[in-house]
């Protein structure tokens, strides 16, 4: 199984509880280099983005202590990414998700399941 980050998982089971759509994790080591893990998830309307985002926030932080180095796109909430160093969150609405689809881009990345490890 590809290593990723504890709190990646924290991450995406706290957008999960807050209804993210779709939520993936993807292991991103072997193909960037710079950070190990992806995670993806979107929501219906910018008030659910930024509920999303704030979520995971809260989540990371009480889980490791550590806040993102950096948020960008909060303003208008249709990408937001939230860099914690060695893992990304890209938090979408729905639409953005669908034209970006990372998940395609990065469809050579191992998606990890990150469900039974949490919930384990």
């Amino acid at each position: 199984m590809p290593t990723v980050p504890e709190e990646a998982m924290v991450a995406a089971a706290a957008a999960d509880e807050k209804l993210g759509r779709d939520t993936v994790v993807l292991a991103m080591g072997e193909l960037l280099g710079v950070v190990d893990a992806f995670v993806i998830t979107s929501g219906r309307n910018v008030r659910q983005v930024r509920t999303l985002v704030e979520e995971v926030e809260r989540r990371v932080k009480a889980s490791s202590g550590r806040p993102p180095l950096r948020v960008e796109g909060l303003r208008d909430a249709g990408w937001v990414l939230m860099d914690y160093g060695d893992f990304v969150v890209h938090v979408f609405l729905d639409e953005t998700r669908d034209y970006y689809d990372l998940e395609h881009l990065w469809s050579g990345a191992p998606r990890v399941r990150w469900q039974a490890r949490v919930a384990g």
